[in-house]
Formats: C-alpha cells, structure tokens, sequence
C-alpha cells in the first residue's frame, strides 16, 4: 500500500518547512512613529514558514513571514527566484507578511520620510531574509510526500474588533487548512488566517516579536494539535481597520499571549471536526489592477490639519480622556502628519514614483478544491473582504500578499470621517471596489 501510493502521480502531495528570520544584530523596530525604539533582544524567534501543495500536476507555494511588510520588489525576487530552481511558476507562490510591529524595518515608507528616527531599510537583512525564504520555499518542496488536507472555518471572539468603533463591520472566521501526510496521519504543516493586525505590543515594547500569532503558533503546540516544530503559516487577513485596540487591558507580552491564545483556542476547537479528504485539486488565477493615486490636499491645508489634529490629541490627554479615545486621537495625528509627507512628495515626483513600485496591484485567487483563497496586496478595509465572501462562498480574503501599498485602502465613509488610515492612504478608496470587482471576475471565470 505504501509503494502504491507514493507512485500514483494524482494523489495530492505537501511539503513544508520553515527558516529563521529573526535579525541577528540590534535593530529599528518599525510601526510606531516618532520613537527610536531599537531593539533590546529577542522575545520570540521571527519565522519564514513555507507549504508546498501539489496534484495533477498543479503546485502552489505560500510563504508567511513574521514581517510588517514584504514589498513587491523582494517577493518578486524570492518567486523569481524558486520558480529558476523549481519549476513552480511564479504565479503560484503566494509570499505574505504577517504585519508584527515588532520587528525590523523591511520597507522605506513615503508617508515617514520625514520622521528623523525611522531609518531605512537594510539592504543586507533583506537579501539575507530573502534567502531564507527561498530555503524554506525549497526546502517545502523537496520534502513533498503523498499527503491529505483538511479546511475547518474557526471563530475567533474577544481577540480585537473594528478599530474605530467595537461593533462596526469585522470578520471573525478563520480558515484553517491542516495537510497531514498519508502515510501515518502526522501533520506536515497548519495554514491559517485572521483579520487583526499585529499590534498588542506598541512603541515601549522593544523586544523583536511576532506579538499575538507567536503565542497562537505555540499554543497549538504545546496542546498537541501539530507538533512542536511543525510549520505553522499565518496570515493577516482584511485587517486595514481591525484592531486589539479595544481588548486588550495594556500592550503587554501577557495581553499578547493572553489573545494569542484566545484565537489558538478557537483554532484547536475547529481542528477536532476537521474532515480530510485525499483528493484537493489545484488551480491559480491572477490578474493584475492599476491603482489610482488619492487626491491630496496643498501642503499648507494638510499642516493646518496636522496642527488641529495635535491639539485634539493634546487636549484629550491633558483631560484623561479613556486611554482608546487618546489612542485613536493620537493615530489620528500620525495620519494628519503623513498627509503633510504625502503632500510635499506629489510636488517634486516622490509621490508618482512610490506609487509606480505598487501598481498595478497583483491578485491571485488560489482554489483548492471546494475552498479559495484570494491574495491581495496591502492593507485593505474589511468591508471589501466581506463584500467578495458573501458574493463567493467558501472563500477567504489574504492580504499583506506579494507587496505593500504605502498604506490603506479605505472605504469612503473613512475618507469622509477623515480616519487615521485615510490619511495615511497614497491610493484612493475607489481602488477598494475595483479590486473586489476584479476578484469577483477571476472568482467566477470558468476554464
């Protein structure tokens, strides 16, 4: 039985693996502005984490990273660079990031060109990251063997909520595919997806961290649900205005692990219903999206914008107001500020060639059997995640995906509220529905 199965070239095979990226040296640790926050040592090692899925002769590769951001220009290079050593095509590796503000900088954003204390990105940690996804990438591949999969759809209650208000528009599913290999049932490795961002621990954390998905990762461990070094991909969903804001009770390792665990809970509760089926077929589309540039106010109304965003912010702190209300009046004056950054690079061309290195925006839809998984670029609004959900069933919207956008892509009501994400967009909310309109395109098309 054994021989027949590894020889039969239908059967679904997997492989994964994983690399360490964790910086080896002190560094910048990037999300916060305004604070030179170097690091201070390593609570918990950073990971490239790679599956690999093959059948009939269709592979994809998903790459997770414990990165803020992976930018086009390096996820190009790594997918270039598997597909000349593999054969696997570059459109069929999928390469995120898991959005930790705990972590090295990894893109030179726009918007904090201006913030004396964010430097740049090192050149040489990204090459040297960029190998070690490559590795893990390879690695995933060689290690395929005849294997099953299994998807289990998770909820996950009291990790974070809507950013701006608690019961606004959130997305609490999360997909849960686990592939185990055929010959003894034991798991090859655990993919799955939440709409949150990466944020329990803020500027006076200085320790290099995945923040809240690390303590997931470790739970489903440490409870037996994979095993202690089996590959475990995360990725960040619709999360542009999803939060731990209004959860947590300080930005503390505990808070951290205290939800990192609330959402590998709700994980480990699905895995035990999980069905598996030994057939998975395969199939990629893409299609790629020219994104237009947000209509910018002059520089001298976004200063006088900056300026009354300070003084609210000031104003609520000196007041005690609740520590969210400050929080968000705070973020809001980030974003006022990186409006007055975006305004002063549209006059001498920054601005045009930023936005050149993001568009047009790549969008894959991987199906895998009955389920799809559809990757974006950036930081997207929940709503539109949403919207391609109810319109397609069985499908889970990925982003952070192949790139960044130098920002969010928000609704209209945020630009109209005037939101801290709004204002640190470089493209339009139009963008939003142009993206969900070509997915739902590359969603319906029939071979």
């Amino acid at each position: 039985m054994q021989s027949r199965l590894h020889s039969t070239a239908t059967a679904l095979h997997a492989g994964a693996a994983t690399s360490d990226i964790t910086p080896q040296d002190r560094v910048f640790l990037y999300g916060y502005p305004h604070v030179p926050r170097l690091s201070t040592g390593v609570h918990d090692r950073l990971e490239s984490a790679a599956l690999y899925l093959r059948q009939e002769g269709q592979a994809v590769l998903f790459i997770a990273n414990d990165l803020i951001f992976v930018s086009r220009q390096l996820s190009g290079d790594v997918r270039r660079r598997i597909s000349i050593k593999t054969g696997v095509p570059a459109e069929a590796i999928a390469i995120t990031a898991t959005h930790t503000h705990s972590g090295p900088v990894t893109v030179d954003g726009l918007s904090h060109h201006a913030d004396p204390v964010v430097p740049k990105a090192d050149p040489s940690y990204l090459q040297w990251v960029a190998d070690s996804m490559v590795e893990a990438g390879c690695a995933a591949i060689r290690s395929a063997q005849p294997a099953e999969a299994g998807l289990v759809v998770a909820q996950a209650e009291g990790v974070g909520t809507n950013r701006h208000d608690p019961a606004g528009p959130a997305d609490r599913s999360v997909p849960v595919l686990v592939v185990r290999a055929l010959a003894d049932q034991r798991p090859i490795a655990c993919m799955l997806a939440y709409a949150m961002h990466t944020t329990v621990l803020h500027e006076d954390s200085t320790l290099i961290s995945g923040d809240f998905p690390h303590f997931t990762r470790q739970y489903l461990r440490r409870h037996g649900l994979v095993p202690e070094h089996c590959p475990v991909l995360y990725h960040n969903g619709a999360s542009g205005n999803q939060s731990p804001r209004h959860v947590t009770k300080a930005n503390t390792f505990a808070e951290a692990q205290r939800l990192g665990e609330l959402l590998g809970a709700a994980v480990a509760d699905a895995m035990r219903r999980i069905a598996f089926h030994r057939s998975c077929p395969l199939r990629v589309r893409r299609a790629h999206v020219p994104l237009q540039l947000r209509v910018l106010p002059a520089v001298a109304q976004a200063e006088a914008q900056a300026k009354a965003a300070l003084e609210k912010f000031r104003s609520l702190r000196t007041a005690q107001a609740p520590r969210t209300a400050v929080r968000t009046a705070e973020c809001d004056w980030f974003g006022a500020e990186e409006t007055v950054a975006l305004a002063q690079a549209a006059l001498d061309g920054r601005l045009q060639a930023a936005a050149n290195q993001c568009s047009p925006a790549e969008i894959q839809v991987f199906e895998l059997g009955t389920w799809k998984f559809v990757f974006w670029p950036g930081e997207f609004f929940v709503e539109y995640a949403l919207e391609v959900k109810g319109l397609s069933p069985n499908t889970f919207v990925i982003t952070m995906a192949n790139g960044e956008l130098q920002g969010y892509i928000v609704t209209p009501e945020a630009v109209a509220r005037g939101t801290y994400e709004a204002t640190n967009a470089v493209f339009g909310a139009d963008n939003g529905r142009r993206v969900v309109a070509a997915t739902l395109g590359l969603l319906a098309a029939q071979d």
